[in-house]
This record gives structure tokens, C-alpha cells and sequence, in this order.
């Protein structure tokens, strides 16, 4: 299987049926060759640690093989098989589905972790609906979105976004769905370098063995090993030039 672009539409003609056959052939593709990071290697580790301890029923919603929370006792859902199989064989609890119609019933979880899901999916109302109906009055989630839709480029594309958000936009559906932010962070490990993001997409479409190995073994380690330590601020007032943050957020109501 060759990882081509995912599609020629712009994001707003994307329909649903769209996005999740281009993404699940993409990460299909990705995850098949790609090693699974253990969640103590990335910069979030630090604010899951301390959430973690603080709670006992945990959800991650499409963790691909770069899970945030821990694997035992978690519960993942992904749409790639082959992501729910490599994370079954670390002793991870598994479902295959998508965030818009979540197994679990209402108030299951405590702690809800959503990477980098949101902006893939046409049903943003839906899917978040679904996050807040299986979380418990309380619960926190971390959820991590890109912002400024200025600021789209051909790597949006080919990684099957559907959109950035403005900042009051983001804001707003939580509050829709019952989630107040606590503090956000700066966050992201794409590279700044628009001409290293071409390069990484050209050998995925036409050498992907080759741009395989380099991630695995080279580009993966040192993102992780050279990740800044997460810096957080009360509530939620990004500065310019921001292009993707991470909120933590806590489930209010009934």
C-alpha cells in the first residue's frame, strides 16, 4: 500500500465518508510500519502522571501507536486495527470504533484524552457530544486541537484535517458540550520547516520504506528526546503565531 495524498477537495467539501477512508487508509498505512512510543517518552507525561493519580477510569480516544495515558488499565479506541493490535500486544484494553459513537455508557470515565482527533472528523458537535456523554460530571479531559485556519497548509491535507480552529470557535464547543478549560499549553511536533514537510511527504507517496525507517529510527526519537517541557498558563489566551495547543479541561454539570 502507497500512502498517496489523501484528497484534492478542499476541507470544507470533505464529506464524513471521505475523511474516514482517506484517514483510515493513511494511518492504516502508517501504523502497520511504525513503532509504538510509550506515553513516559512524550512531554505530556508529566500532566498525565498527575491526573492519572488522581483518577481510575481512564479513556483515549485514537492514540495510533503514540498513546498519551498508561496502558494498563486504560481504555483505547482507535478506527486502525492495526494500531488496536500493536497496542493489545503491550497489555492495552482495546475497541475498535470511532469518536462519534463511542461503546461505553454515559458517565464511564473520569479521564478522557483526545489527541489530534477533532480536526479529522466533519462532526465536531457530534464527536465532542460524544466525549462529554461518556465522561463524568468532574472528569477531566486533554484534548489537543490547531488553531488559525490562516494558517492551513498541504501537510492539513495530507494527514486528512478537516479543519483549524479560531480560538473563541474551540472555546465555544466545549462550553457547548459542558467542558470549562483550566490551563492550555503550546504544543505540537511538527516541524516548523515547510520545505522538511514537503520532503517528509514526497518519500512517504514515493519511497515509503525508506521514509519508514528514517521515522522509526530517527525522526521519531529525536522529536521526542529534544520535546520541550510543556508550559501552562490559566485558562486559554493564545498568542500569535500559535498553531496548536493543549487544553485540560474538566467536565462540569450533571
Amino acid at each position: 500500500m502507497t500512502i498517496a495524498s489523501l484528497t484534492s477537495a478542499t476541507p470544507a467539501s470533505r464529506t464524513d465518508a471521505d475523511l474516514i477512508g482517506s484517514n483510515k487508509r493513511f494511518y492504516d498505512a502508517l501504523w502497520s510500519d511504525a513503532k509504538l512510543f510509550s506515553p513516559d517518552r512524550f512531554n505530556t507525561w508529566p500532566l498525565v502522571a498527575e491526573i492519572a493519580a488522581e483518577t481510575s477510569r481512564r479513556l483515549e480516544v485514537a492514540p495510533g501507536l503514540r498513546p498519551r495515558l498508561p496502558l494498563p488499565d486504560t481504555q483505547f479506541v482507535d478506527l486502525s486495527l492495526p494500531a488496536l493490535a500493536e497496542l493489545g500486544r503491550h497489555g492495552a484494553r482495546v475497541a475498535n470504533a470511532m469518536i462519534g459513537a463511542l461503546p461505553f455508557r454515559d458517565a464511564s470515565f473520569d479521564f478522557v484524552c483526545a489527541f489530534d482527533i477533532l480536526e479529522h472528523v466533519v462532526d465536531d458537535e457530534g464527536a465532542l457530544g460524544e466525549l462529554a456523554r461518556v465522561a463524568e460530571p468532574g472528569a477531566r479531559l486533554l484534548i489537543s486541537v490547531p488553531l488559525d485556519p490562516d494558517a492551513w497548509t498541504a501537510f492539513d491535507d495530507f494527514v486528512g484535517h478537516f479543519r483549524r480552529y479560531e480560538p473563541d470557535a474551540i472555546r465555544a464547543l466545549l462550553a457547548r458540550h459542558g467542558f470549562t478549560i483550566e490551563r492550555s499549553a503550546v504544543y505540537g511536533m511538527q516541524p516548523k520547516s515547510s520545505r522538511l514537510l514537503d520532503l517528509g511527504q514526497w518519500f512517504l507517496t514515493h519511497q515509503r520504506a525508506r521514509a519508514m525507517w528514517w521515522y522509526n529510527r530517527v525522526f521519531m526519537p529525536l522529536g521526542v528526546r529534544f520535546q520541550k517541557p510543556l508550559a501552562f498558563t490559566p485558562g486559554f489566551a493564545p498568542g500569535p503565531g500559535v498553531d496548536e495547543v493543549l487544553l485540560v479541561c474538566r467536565k462540569t454539570g450533571t
